[in-house]
């Protein structure tokens, strides 16, 4: 893609869901009517049939598919055991349901910093490791694989589990293998956010653990048999069947919208990244690019300047999970996570959705330079 000279102003959305919902308007509606007309409408076929489908996608031999991405990992923490007294180790600068879910289930999240990438910093998560750790929570940010060998590695050797908060990269991998599948659960979120989607909230969780898969069933339906009988205490974590079905009409979609948004992201990279700190793929990675987190000193400047010329941009995230209030009991002060600081004060997420067209990207790139130039 080229920038143009004199673009006549557009609006660019930083989502547009009305475009998103018009190009698939027929799908959508005759799966909608399939389900109603079927009185099927909480797990069952439906159900059962996207997550056989999510499996093949992933080459993973276990998926459940459950009410949204925070009770993804709220279930998979209280598999593994994590309860009161219990460390889990996340990084700082991830969406407010990475710490929510850990303390939902009465344990600690431990904060670790993370590199300028915007994944969690390796080579400080064994020092953050205690008596009390259980787990280690990396968060494949953005869409773009977290280094998971050093930290597959760091959990054998200190007997922990490692759950893969990937509900920003369904489809990205690292080394061959896709996200969500190499620890011992992977949990995403179907938001309607997200790259795949639902229309409302849905969640995914993925094993190659049998037993833990069953264990799972049940708890994510009241620890249900059969409906008079309760093995075990659970949570009502139910799939809709209608959420499934059309988020089997996007899993259809997916690796188009993939290319489409690796396609916007290279443009970028390509025309911006004189003037932006731009994200890359790793050696042996491929991201999906859920967000297109830019860096630049400049950044609340641009943000102003592209919002005048119709250009929604966003930050994500702006204030690190150690400095919300909800965290103040956890005794975290500003200054502790020097990096993750330092980026919410550079960061700056340019749209990226897949229902862009080269219009509206080349619009963006020839503002984002305008900026830059002065002009």
């Amino acid at each position: 893609m080229n920038t143009v000279d004199a673009p006549i102003k557009l609006k660019v959305p930083f989502v547009d869901f009305k475009r998103r919902y018009s190009l698939h308007r027929d799908e959508i509606l005759s799966a909608v009517d399939t389900v109603f007309s079927s009185g099927s409408y909480i797990l069952g076929d439906f159900v059962e049939a996207f997550e056989d489908a999510i499996g093949q996608y992933l080459d993973c031999p276990y998926v459940l598919g459950v009410a949204n991405g925070t009770d993804a990992i709220i279930l998979g923490l209280k598999a593994f055991g994590v309860g009161p007294g219990d460390e889990v180790i996340i990084p700082v600068n991830s969406f407010i349901a990475s710490a929510g879910a850990v303390a939902a289930v009465g344990a600690t999240p431990i904060f670790c910093d993370v590199t300028d990438d915007l994944n969690v910093d390796v080579n400080q998560i064994s020092t953050l490791i205690t008596k009390n750790t259980k787990a280690i929570m990396p968060v494949h940010l953005t869409g773009r694989p977290a280094d998971m060998q050093p930290i597959m590695a760091l959990a054998k050797e200190h007997n922990l589990k490692v759950i893969e908060d990937a509900a920003q990269s369904i489809g990205a991998s690292y080394h061959g293998q896709m996200t969500g599948t190499i620890g011992d659960m992977g949990t995403f979120s179907l938001h309607p956010l997200k790259n795949l989607y639902a229309y409302g909230d849905a969640g995914i969780i993925t094993t190659r653990d049998k037993d833990l898969y069953n264990q799972l069933k049940l708890t994510r339906n009241h620890g249900l048999i059969n409906r008079d009988t309760c093995a075990c205490w659970g949570l009502n974590s139910r799939l809709d069947s209608v959420q499934a079905k059309l988020a089997l009409i996007g899993l259809r979609h997916l690796d188009e919208w993939t290319a489409r948004r690796r396609k916007t992201a290279k443009c970028y990279q390509d025309d911006l990244n004189t003037l932006l700190k731009v994200p890359f793929d790793h050696d042996q990675c491929s991201s999906v690019y859920h967000n297109f987190v830019a860096l630049t000193e400049r950044r609340d400047a641009l943000m102003q300047y592209l919002q005048q010329q119709g250009i929604e941009t966003k930050i994500h995230y702006p204030i690190p999970m150690h400095l919300q209030p909800a965290a103040k009991s956890l005794g975290y002060k500003k200054g502790d996570f020097p990096v993750a600081e330092r980026l919410v004060n550079e960061m700056i997420s340019l749209p990226v959705y897949s229902e862009l067209n080269d219009e509206q990207v080349q619009y963006v790139v020839h503002h984002v330079k305008q900026f830059f130039q002065g002009r």
